[in-house]
C-alpha cells in the first residue's frame, strides 16, 4: 500500500483473475479496497461506512465484532452489539442499525486506510478458496445467520475464562460465508455453532443439575 501526496491510498496487490468478472459478485475485498477511493475528506462517520459498505455492512461489521469478541475481556460490550445485529437481520433489515452516537462517531481516514492494509491482504488470500457456491435466496440466508448469529452471542457472555473464544470464531466464519454468499462454508460454520450451542445446553443442564434445580 502506498499514499501520495494528495493522500490518496491503494493496494498494490492484484485482483485474482477470478474476481475480475464482470458476472460474478465482487470480493469483499475488493469492496474495503474501494472504501478509499469514495471518502468524502480526511475524516470520516461509521455512519458513512456503513452506507458505503451497503449489503456488506452486516457481514463486515459482524466479522470485526466476532473478531473482537473472541479476545477475553471484550467478548460482553461486543456480545451486546451482536445481539442487536443479530435481530435485525432476522427481521430483514437492508444494514445495521446502530445508536446515533455511534453513527455520527468519526475517526481519520488515515486510520481506515491503516486498517485496511492490514485486514485486505488476509482476505484476498481466503478469497481463493472461499467463493459463491450454493447459493440461497439472500433474505432467507440473512435470517438464517441472524438466528445463528443471535444464539452464538450468548454463550459470548458465559463467565467461564476462553469460553468466548470459540464462539467468537463460529461468527466470524458465519459472517465470511455470508459475505462471500459461501453455502459450503456457511453449512460447515453452522454445523460448527450446532455443536457449540448442544455444548453449551449440556454446560447449562450439568449446572442446574448440581444446584438440584433440574432432575
Amino acid at each position: 500500500m502506498h499514499s501520495g501526496s494528495s493522500g490518496h491510498f491503494e493496494f498494490d496487490e492484484a485482483v485474482p483473475k477470478r474476481n475480475r468478472s464482470a458476472n460474478s459478485r465482487a470480493p469483499t475485498s475488493t469492496i474495503l479496497r474501494d472504501l478509499l477511493l469514495h471518502a468524502p475528506g480526511e475524516v470520516v462517520t461509521v455512519g458513512w461506512l456503513m452506507e458505503s459498505l451497503g449489503d456488506r455492512s452486516f457481514g463486515v461489521v459482524l466479522l470485526l465484532l466476532g473478531l473482537i469478541g473472541s479476545f477475553p475481556g471484550a467478548s460482553v460490550p461486543a456480545g451486546i452489539i451482536i445481539l442487536l445485529l443479530a435481530v435485525q437481520m432476522m427481521l430483514g433489515r437492508q444494514g445495521p442499525m446502530l445508536p446515533n452516537v455511534l453513527m455520527v462517531r468519526t475517526f481519520p481516514r488515515q486510520r481506515l486506510a491503516a486498517m485496511l492494509a492490514r485486514v485486505v491482504p488476509p482476505l484476498r488470500f481466503l478469497e481463493r478458496f472461499i467463493r459463491p457456491r450454493w447459493r440461497g435466496p439472500f433474505q432467507m440466508t440473512k435470517r438464517v445467520v441472524g438466528v445463528a448469529t443471535l444464539l452464538l452471542a450468548a454463550l459470548l457472555f458465559a463467565p467461564v475464562p476462553l469460553s468466548n473464544t470459540p464462539p467468537g470464531l463460529v461468527i466470524v466464519l458465519l459472517s465470511f460465508a455470508y459475505l462471500e454468499e459461501d453455502g459450503v462454508l456457511l453449512l460447515i460454520a453452522l454445523a460448527l455453532a450446532a455443536v457449540l450451542l448442544l455444548i453449551g445446553a449440556g454446560a447449562v443442564w450439568g449446572a442446574l443439575s448440581a444446584a438440584g434445580w433440574a432432575g
